[in-house]
């Protein structure tokens, strides 16, 4: 039952225009659960990912037919509250992207937005979402100071500690370590595994063994398709397609 999942997809298809990018997607997925994307460059990915809250509305003839149900709820019935939808499913892309003001400041952002302007209960958001990115060790000394002043690694956990501070329910992370130095990346996906126990987490990624490290089921993509979906220690060591076994072992092409 869609009351047991998190997100249920089923029959999903995605149309940029003409072009047909998603061809009948269906995956379910339960509560505190860390779902991998996988594929090659163009195969669907992160097109998917961004049909979860919605952000291909903001590209221009798009059309989507089936369903995506958030706690058994369509997101894409009529009248819908997309602003409501992506406070409840929010986004960390490839590169990290701070908003040009502080660090305390950026965190705060979203909550000042929400209408919570008593100094006091700001405060205790940035250091709770600071502290949820395991980050606020390393900024507490320097909160009012320009965000763009943090290495890349911790740009990218200020921007998760951003999205924390609006108390979404799922994290969607495209390739969210792709631009970061591996020490970065090792923070980034110890990260992830800490916060599966507060959130439902989707994260495209194009690196096989942070996938394998990190997520409880896999979903192999090709050419807009799902080829594969089932537990990750199943589709990495007995993959059903041999498409997803020559793409995991880096045989494709």
């Amino acid at each position: 039952m869609a009351g047991q999942n998190k997100i249920a997809v089923t029959g999903l298809n995605l149309f940029y225009g003409d072009f047909q990018a998603l061809y009948d997607i269906n995956i379910q997925i339960p509560p505190h659960h860390i779902t991998a994307l996988i594929g090659p460059s163009g195969c669907g990915k992160s097109t998917f990912l961004r049909t979860l809250n919605r952000m291909n509305d903001l590209y221009p003839g798009v059309r989507v037919t089936g369903q995506v149900l958030l706690d058994g709820e369509d997101i894409y019935a009529p009248g819908t509250d997309v602003v409501a939808l992506r406070k409840r499913v929010g986004m960390v892309f490839q590169r990290p992207n701070p908003f040009p003001m502080s660090v305390y400041d950026n965190v705060a952002y979203g909550p000042r937005i929400h209408g919570i302007k008593n100094k006091r209960q700001l405060d205790e958001i940035v250091e709770m979402s600071l502290r949820g990115a395991a980050l606020w060790e390393e900024v507490q000394d320097r909160l009012f100071k320009p965000a763009l002043g943090l290495s890349g690694g911790q740009q990218q956990r200020l921007c998760i500690a951003r999205l924390l501070a609006v108390e979404p329910e799922v994290l969607l992370m495209d390739e969210p370590s792709s631009a970061l130095d591996p020490i970065s990346t090792l923070k980034i996906e110890e990260l992830i595994q800490v916060l599966k126990r507060d959130y439902t987490i989707v994260i495209v990624t194009h690196n096989m063994q942070q996938a394998a490290r990190v997520s409880d089921s896999t979903a192999f993509f090709l050419c807009g398709e799902l080829i594969e979906f089932g537990p990750t220690e199943e589709i990495f060591t007995r993959p059903v397609d041999k498409r997803t076994e020559d793409y995991i072992t880096g045989r494709f092409g």
